[in-house]
């Protein structure tokens, strides 16, 4: 899904503010600046990688549910893509109150992950191991969706399995009692969930 500058101006008024912003890439794995989605593909943006694996050389080593080397309130947005379903149910939480704590007021989250709803209907299809596309890391398929990616576990990349997951309303509702003001959950092409989530000014 192409999430554009405009499609976050008109939700996020601190996109209007001038100077240089803050990212910070959760999870960030070996993906470059040019895998970033659209709305933070210009200069005004300063991104900042974390990961918990030191081996994909992130600017901050760190697991995103307690990231205490970054300051309170130091962030103006924070881009997590396909992290959270890898964190156990119960970790969730803490992910999102650390996720609120390093935003600035007036700060957003942009979050992408499988939905399991449209995954069920694909294993109700019986699509199980049916290659649905192609990502970075290989084919897919939703089985890959549901436990992780199976290739890359097989080699030894455990941080890739699945130990969670998410409907709309899930998200929705746990992001809300983050304490995010304001949260938009929307569909993507790819089988996956697209959430913005603001924090108060």
């Amino acid at each position: 899904m192409k999430i554009t500058y405009d499609d976050l101006a008109s939700f996020i008024p601190s996109l209007h503010q001038p100077g240089e912003k803050t990212l910070l890439n959760i999870g960030c794995g070996t993906v470059g600046p040019e895998r970033l989605p659209e709305c933070f593909k210009s200069s005004s943006w300063r991104e900042i990688r974390l990961d918990i694996d030191k081996r994909v050389k992130p600017d901050v080593v760190a697991s995103f549910i307690d990231m205490k080397t970054v300051n309170d309130a130091t962030i103006d947005a924070v881009w997590s893509s396909h992290n959270l379903e890898h964190l156990e149910s119960f970790e969730v939480p803490k992910a999102l109150a650390e996720i609120h704590r390093v935003l600035k007021p007036g700060g957003f989250a942009l979050i992408t992950l499988p939905d399991l709803e449209r995954i069920a209907q694909l294993i109700v299809d019986g699509q199980l191991e049916t290659v649905l596309y192609t990502s970075p890391a290989g084919p897919i398929t939703p089985l890959d969706m549901l436990f992780g990616h199976q290739v890359s576990i097989s080699r030894g990349n455990h941080y890739m399995a699945h130990r969670t997951g998410f409907t709309a309303e899930r998200l929705g509702n746990q992001l809300t009692k983050a304490g995010f003001e304001e949260v938009r959950v929307m569909s993507g092409k790819s089988f996956d969930l697209w959430t913005v989530a603001r924090i108060a000014a």
